[in-house]
């Protein structure tokens, strides 16, 4: 997509084009046999930066240009036909400082080599740079926020800088949402995690704040992209540690609910690269408190259950990665990167249930004493070659990558009958254990070709394989204290559940300009998706069936002024369920509320359309958005008593009048009317501030289960910082969520704020931190209620928000930074995010 991102510049150098043209007679006596070539960088990433707008001055003060093109897709630019003499060489770009210096151009090629070019907050004398980043930037096809700008993110994990991301939003059950919707995709260094699609919410607990550089926030990816859901996709771009020479960090961060440490070493010399990381963290003091009530309506009579529980959770997580580049030629560069994450904890709870009237088996009264714990691990090897070719923007790439992801879930409860607190386990009148086994693995091959066909066009195409190998076994062991001593396996309750998912897919893009101010990009994606699923404990299954799906593409770019564009962009996306959905395993944990999966869910198909317009004026850079998302066969989750079943019931399930059973079906068609802004400006040389918000409409219509909810819903985003000194820091930012409308009822909204500050030390190659989360408030409490016409639930749980951490970070080595991208795989074409039913607690 980066194509588009500079398209408002890219088509403002064909104004000046033209009015070369128009000049052409006027202008003759400059034509001549010298010619400028050089490379446009980010001066702080050493980046390309794509398209930017590259202009021949006559010296001072004549602005009247001799020549002029726009750089392509990796930075460079030739300017032919000059005539000898002295010029000003002007390069500008959106969300960048203008750069202008004295060139001499000769009767031959002069060479210049990597002009860099400052952020906006940058200012540049004398090609010098100093300053840093702005904490948000608006591109025009994405919202990016600068992590590692932001003071409050120092000793967090990316859990902490999601939430104060643009059109992100974390709920109290640590559920990631973009604009409201949970159906996007997270990639790492654009590339894919499979921990991070089977459970995102533990995942982002195993990356430390300190190691993430920015989150890309992309609402209308493009065709080369897998064929991706609603929202979009969440790019987080971890810090590069490709240095001269040896260089490297090492940090430790202590808090009051958590505390980490993290490290990294590289080194740099000639042909080789070296890259590694290192992180660890505990997580502790995490206490809740829970309570519900669920009325179940009979036909004499209406049963009333209520639940009142507290817990406790500890966990911990680690991640590491180990990375490898060699050029062996010009041309020609091998990369191997290898990483793992890892997480694990428990949950230790009491939940005592009151009933209305008594149930068989339970009684009136009763407490559950649980104890569920997780855990869970993925490691990633990933090989890639690129060749490059002496024509500018030539490229082709081939990439593999093997990976392996492995979870497990379980619990062990005790039941007591007629009593307020956990007894003696001999006591006990029932106890239950489970557990669950989840193991992955995933075999990605990529191929991408880029073919420039002449300075304005660029034609990309590519292919892709995933085989998908995946499943869960599971176990439930049950013990009547009463009658045995010693616990038993059920026959019945037990999952040996084998899933094959093979995708491949074929895409193509190509842009072009229609006209000086009209840019197109059109593109198109086949994907063909096979599938096989088998119940070993049942002899059933699901036999191998495929489908076929066309995804097309499509976006345009108006130029308005030099600094202002208009763009609209289509798409037809397909998100697959992951393991979590598709998982038949019956989770019992509470004794009144069953969950599991569907093996038997289709993919959702979404058409998506958005019209937005950038503007970016001195140090303001401005977005706003509309946009219409449609999905015809969504997958919802759907929740009812399970004597009157809306939804196929597993046999092992005995109904009951008061029992909930919960599962997710493609029941309902979704239609989304949004408008989002994000305003990223500078007052004052040393005041940031970045104001963003989203509302939507929601139309949720469900016609087998003969439901309509509609409503709005929305939230917005408040983050400012102030540099007090040269060396200190201050940052604050707040969130707001509103209440959002569900298929079945609707979830409370939530307010997060946080407050922090960073010194740095030691010349610069040290930083001290301290932040404050929620430092005025110690819980923070949500909602959600279920309205049927067969039962009601409402629920509220309340967690501790407050948190207060102090950091400290040395960097060491040499700090010339020579970093190079790489290309990397994206799986980005499942329904994930840790949600889902029946992951066996």
């Amino acid at each position: 997509m980066k194509h588009v991102v500079a398209l408002a510049y890219r088509l403002l150098l064909l104004v000046f084009l033209s009015v070369l043209s128009q000049r052409a007679a006027a202008q003759a006596s400059v034509t001549g046999s010298g010619s400028l070539t050089g490379t446009v960088l980010d001066s702080l990433t050493q980046q390309p930066v794509p398209f930017a707008t590259v202009v021949l001055l006559p010296p001072a003060p004549s602005e009247k240009a001799a020549a002029g093109q726009s750089a392509d897709e990796q930075g460079h630019f030739e300017l032919t036909k000059l005539k000898a003499g002295a010029y000003r060489l002007r390069i500008s770009f959106v969300g960048y400082g203008v750069r202008t210096q004295a060139v001499t151009v000769t009767d031959g090629r002069l060479a210049l080599g990597p002009l860099r070019l400052p952020a906006t907050a940058q200012k540049l004398g004398e090609a010098v740079v100093v300053g840093q980043k702005p904490l948000m930037e608006v591109k025009p096809d994405r919202l990016v926020y600068n992590a590692d700008q932001d003071v409050t993110n120092a000793g967090g994990t990316a859990q902490d800088v999601l939430r104060k991301a643009p059109l992100l939003a974390i709920d109290g059950d640590d559920n990631v949402t973009m604009r409201g919707n949970s159906n996007f995709k997270v990639l790492i260094n654009n590339k894919p995690s499979p921990t991070l699609a089977a459970n995102l919410k533990e995942a982002l607990k195993s990356i430390p704040a300190d190691q993430i550089k920015s989150v890309e926030v992309i609402t209308t990816p493009p065709a080369k992209y897998d064929g991706e859901g609603t929202a979009g996709i969440i790019n987080i771009v971890l810090k590069k540690g490709a240095k001269q020479g040896l260089n490297g960090t090492v940090g430790a961060n202590a808090g009051t609910r958590g505390s980490n440490g993290n490290g990294s070493l590289n080194f740099r010399q000639g042909k080789f690269n070296f890259t590694s990381s290192l992180n660890g963290g505990l997580n502790y003091n995490n206490h809740s408190s829970s309570s519900s009530e669920q009325v179940t309506y009979r036909s004499t009579r209406n049963d009333t259950l209520r639940q009142e529980g507290t817990g406790s959770n500890t966990g911990y997580y680690g991640s590491g990665s180990l990375g490898l580049d060699y050029d062996p030629a010009e041309h020609h560069s091998l990369s191997l990167n290898g990483s793992f994450f890892s997480y694990g904890g428990a949950n230790q709870s009491a939940n005592l249930n009151r009933y209305s009237t008594p149930l068989p088996g339970f009684g009136a009264l009763f407490l559950r004493d649980t104890r569920s714990t997780y855990n869970g691990g993925n490691a990633e090897v990933t090989g890639t070659y690129t060749r490059t070719y002496k024509q500018e923007r030539r490229e082709w790439s081939t990439i593999l990558q093997y990976a392996y992801n492995s979870n497990r879930n379980g619990y062990e409860f005790s039941q007591f009958n007629n009593s307020d607190r956990p007894l003696d386990l001999s006591l006990a009148s029932y106890r239950e254990r489970s557990l669950t086994r989840l193991p992955g693995h995933e075999y990605t091959l990529q191929s991408d070709y880029t073919l420039p066909l002449g300075e304005k066009k660029t034609l990309e195409f590519g292919l892709k394989g995933i085989v998908r190998l995946t499943g869960s076994q599971a176990q439930v062991d049950t013990l009547f204290p009463a009658l045995a001593t010693e616990y038993a396996t059920s026959r019945y309750r037990g999952t040996a559940f084998d899933y094959r998912q093979d995708v491949e897919a074929a895409y193509a893009t190509y842009n072009f300009n229609a006209t000086p101010k009209l840019h197109l990009g059109l593109g198109g994606r086949v994907e063909r998706t096979g599938l096989w699923a088998e119940f070993a404990n049942t002899n059933t299954g699901i036999p191998y069936r495929s489908y076929l799906t066309p995804l097309p593409n499509a976006n345009l770019s108006y130029e308005l002024s030099k600094t202002s564009s208009l763009r609209l962009a289509y798409s037809r996306r397909i998100s697959r369920p992951y393991i979590y959905y598709l998982n038949p395993y019956v989770n019992r944990s509470n004794p009144i509320s069953y969950s599991y999966g569907n093996p038997n869910l289709d993919p959702e198909l979404t058409h998506s359309v958005e019209l937005s317009y950038n503007n970016f004026i001195k140090t303001t850079s401005f977005n706003v958005a509309l946009s219409v998302l449609r999905t015809g066969n969504s997958i919802e989750q759907v929740s009812f008593v399970s004597t009157q079943p809306l939804l196929p019931v597993p046999e092992e399930i005995v109904p009951s009048p008061n029992l909930i059973l919960t599962t997710s079906a493609n029941v309902a068609s979704n239609t989304a009317f949004q408008l989002n802004g994000y305003v990223s400006a500078k007052p004052t040389e040393k005041w940031s501030l970045s104001v963003g918000g989203n509302v939507q409409y929601l139309v949720l219509r469900s016609t087998a289960l003969e439901l309509t909810r509609s409503g709005f819903a929305g939230n917005y985003n408040i983050n400012t910082s102030y540099k007090a000194t040269k060396t200190l820091t201050l940052q604050g930012n707040l969130f707001q969520n509103l209440a959002r409308p569900t298929l079945q009822g609707r979830s409370s909204g939530f307010v997060y704020y946080g407050l922090g500050l960073r010194q740095t030390l030691l010349k610069g190659r040290a930083d001290l931190s301290f932040n404050a989360q929620y430092p005025f408030t110690a819980q923070r409490t949500f909602s959600y209620a279920t309205a049927t016409p067969t039962f009601s639930q409402d629920s509220r749980f309340t967690s501790q928000q407050r948190q207060f951490r102090v950091g400290f970070t040395y960097r060491f080595g040499q700090q010339q930074q020579t970093m190079r991208q790489r290309k990397s795989i994206r799986n980005d074409d499942i329904k994930g995010g840790g949600g889902g039913q029946g992951s066996g607690g």
